[in-house]
């Protein structure tokens, strides 16, 4: 019903009920009223509607991918002999080569449309997510973030093991119904024209989905940007949030952020542990943190990761980082081998091709850098006073000590350093990973 018809009407209803309705005009008129609150319903109903989602990439797309590709406008090599100038011309030119013509995105697309997907509208925007249910009776629902570079593709191997743990060495009273949504801007979600959904707005949103689902009660977990939105539901504290998990801890307490941006030796006080930690901090902050300056600062200036395939995969594949971590990962996949002691455990050559391909189909890449332009904007939180749960991966930025996880997180139930896996810790040890998960939501089952 438009406005008009909506409002022609109400005031027929209400010149009605000021003369004296007769027993016919009153019904004619409840029936009206009826119909109103009905098509109200209806319209309510649609907007919160939870559609199945269905990729397929047109092959025109696919071919134009390859021919921008073949097409590069390459630079002339590095003048040093290693990658401290960035990715080597060797290395972008052999993934070029594979990506033009061995590679096929038919492969990855088979496997999510394999799985349960679907999209709803939150606040106006269409949030995409995989959405498994476990056969088990009182699984634990669980909403898991992905981060920047990644994609939802770093958590799907987490699906089997968390939603049927019973056939991967785990108990029916581990298992979890799962929900893996793609950030707004990344992926097969939209791309907000507006700042609202930076990591508060999210946070925001994954609530409100994994209430529109049914859920009543849940967990939340993220890693590298998805541990900044875990961290904002955290503080939000939603009654129907039983505590979180994190596998990076991006604040440190306020001395040592301190110490940091003056560019400060640890002081004496320090443990061996807190010493180890703030030496990786220290040269992260030095020499790999460029990427994220420029994406917190001037996102919309990275024009070529929207028009050149090969830019766009150079700068996920760099991430800053060249030949450690945490791009250490992606760097072994594609060499085949691994790199300075940093494996890539299940991640192959082309599970790497997938996540970029993914940012480059969706046209995500610099609507994705915007996240960390709305976290920058962000006023930090006061801390998560809710259970949570922080696991440490050996090849992570740096391996928080507990004391320092402390400081955000006020009821630390579960604390562990892993002992293999690194910044894409879900993607390259999913069975370790979930076996985490399982350990550290344990306490925080309401049966617990």
């Amino acid at each position: 019903m438009d406005r008009r018809r909506f409002v022609s009407g109400t005031s027929l209803g209400l010149v009605a009920a000021s003369v004296g309705m007769t027993g016919v005009a009153r019904a004619s008129a409840a029936r009206s009223a009826e119909a109103i609150v009905s098509l109200t319903e209806v319209a309510a109903a649609t907007a919160d509607a939870v559609r199945p989602f269905h990729v397929n990439i047109p092959e025109e797309k696919l071919a134009d991918l390859r021919r921008r590709i073949n097409a590069t406008n390459w630079p002339e090599r590095e003048t040093v002999g290693d990658d401290s100038q960035g990715v080597p011309l060797a290395t972008m030119q052999q993934l070029a080569r594979h990506w033009a013509t061995d590679y096929d995105w038919r492969k990855v697309e088979s496997r999510l449309n394999a799985l349960p997907q679907f999209v709803t509208n939150i606040d106006g925007l269409d949030i995409h997510f995989i959405h498994v249910r476990s056969k088990h009776e009182n699984a634990l629902p669980i909403i898991v973030s992905h981060g920047w570079p990644g994609s939802i593709l770093e958590q799907i191997g987490l699906i089997e093991p968390l939603t049927d743990p019973t056939a991967h060495g785990g108990t029916a009273a581990d298992a979890f119904h799962v929900v893996i949504p793609s950030i707004p801007g990344y992926g097969f979600s939209d791309r907000p024209a507006t700042n609202d959904f930076g990591p508060v707005g999210t946070a925001r949103a994954w609530t409100t989905l994994m209430k529109r689902l049914g859920y009543t009660h849940f967990v939340a977990q993220g890693g590298d940007i998805g541990s900044v939105v875990t961290n904002a539901m955290g503080a939000q504290a939603p009654p129907e949030l039983l505590g979180v998990h994190v596998n990076l801890v991006l604040t440190t307490p306020p001395e040592i952020s301190k110490l940091l941006a003056l560019g400060q030796p640890p002081p004496d006080s320090f443990s061996p542990e807190e010493k180890t930690a703030y030496a990786a901090l220290m040269d992260f902050q030095r020499g790999h943190f460029a990427y994220a300056i420029e994406m917190s600062t001037r996102p919309q200036t990275l024009y070529g990761l929207a028009d050149s395939p090969v830019a766009l995969a150079a700068w996920i594949f760099d991430h800053g980082d060249g030949w450690g971590q945490p791009a250490g990962t992606m760097t072994s996949a594609v060499a085949g081998r691994t790199i300075n002691g940093h494996s890539a455990g299940a991640v192959t050559r082309d599970d790497v091709l997938d996540n970029i391909t993914l940012y480059w189909l969706t046209t995500t890449g610099v609507s994705a850098a915007r996240m960390y332009w709305s976290n920058a904007r962000t006023p930090p939180n006061a801390g998560v006073s809710i259970p949570a749960a922080v696991t440490a991966f050996p090849g992570e930025l740096f391996v928080v000590p507990r004391s320092w996880a402390e400081y955000t997180y006020h009821k630390l139930v579960y604390y562990n350093k892993a002992d293999k896996g690194g910044h894409f810790a879900a993607w390259e040890q999913p069975q370790l990973f979930s076996e985490e998960l399982r350990a550290a939501f344990r306490p925080m089952r309401p049966s617990a």
